[in-house]
């Protein structure tokens, strides 16, 4: 049987709504986003000069491998100042410790000898006033003389015992506590300008590459600037935003597909994390479609086969079931 026009004209409308049905049909979900790697920070410790640059940036650096130098000469004088203050306070630790010197204690027991000698005189001359004015030969003023003379002579000789003994005992258990613990904050604020100064050379924390050098030769950071910019790992992750509908279906720990802008391969990875509050909130209301707006920031860490991608290239992830 011959088909007429009417027909292939039925059989070719009944074609194109079949494509233009399966065109209408919805895409699976697709969270969007783009390639990042970890990065890290190497701050400014204190605001000096940058004197020069040891690495450029892309290149990539080992471990402990020397970023950048700043200049050095204020906080090298302030380490002399501190290693000073702390010989000071070691070597008045070290004067307590020796305690007086023999010379010191001679001295002493000479004083106190001589205050001895000084109040026998005095007695015998207060007895010799007490005498005389019995018999009514000196008055009672020369008399209240001589016994204050006596009494000076008896405290005189007192304060050169004390002192005597004070030296023949040492110095006390209080000093020498007192005197460790100046030296033990002074030794202290020596180690913490040293580690402040190890930190004007900085170095790379870990094995990556170069992602930025904000301040070259000879600008001056201020403190807590990031002075180089590092990423490492080894891989990235694709860090994307999980639509409403996509964000019920899916949890930590599964499998996804990463396709990324301007390569062919598709990438698998799994997903490490999900923001519990929705990156985009509208003002009006979360309701019906309105829901559909909210996204949700999430982490998909990919395998090594990814190490060569760059930062930043758009990628789209897919969670098949």
């Amino acid at each position: 049987m011959k088909r007429t026009t009417a027909d292939r004209s039925l059989a070719a409308v009944a074609v194109l709504a079949v494509l233009a049905l399966a065109s209408c049909q919805p895409s699976p979900p697709q969270a969007l986003g783009t390639v990042e790697w970890e990065r890290i920070t190497v701050p400014a410790p204190v605001a000096e000069p940058v004197l020069a640059l040891e690495v450029r940036e892309g290149q990539r650096v080992a471990a402990g491998d020397l970023l950048l130098r700043l200049d050095q000469t204020r906080q090298n004088a302030r380490l002399e100042a501190l290693r000073s203050q702390a010989r000071r306070a070691r070597e008045q630790l070290a004067e307590l410790r020796a305690g007086p010197r023999s010379e010191t204690i001679a001295q002493a027991r000479a004083r106190r000898d001589a205050a001895r000698a000084r109040l026998a005189e005095a007695e015998a001359q207060y007895r010799r006033a007490q005498s005389l004015t019995g018999r009514q030969l000196v008055s009672r003023a020369d008399l209240d003389r001589a016994r204050a003379a006596r009494d000076g002579a008896r405290a005189e000789l007192e304060q050169a015992g004390q002192a005597l003994l004070e030296l023949e005992h040492g110095p006390r258990a209080e000093h020498l506590a007192q005197a460790e613990a100046a030296l033990a904050a002074a030794e202290a604020e020596v180690t913490d300008q040293e580690a402040l100064l190890a930190k004007l050379s900085p170095v790379a924390p870990r094995a990556g590459l170069v992602d930025s050098l904000p301040y070259k030769a000879g600008d001056q950071a201020p403190v807590g600037a990031p002075l180089a910019v590092l990423l490492v790992g080894e891989a990235p992750h694709a860090r994307v935003y999980l639509p409403a509908a996509l964000r019920a279906r899916v949890a930590v720990g599964d499998r996804a597909l990463v396709r990324v802008e301007g390569r062919e391969e598709v990438y698998e990875g799994r997903l490490l994390m999900i923001r519990s509050q929705p990156s985009f909130t509208p003002y009006y209301a979360l309701a019906g479609d309105d829901a559909e707006r909210l996204s949700y920031l999430a982490e998909i860490q990919l395998g090594t086969e990814a190490a060569t991608l760059p930062a930043g290239l758009p990628a789209q992830a897919e969670f098949p079931r």
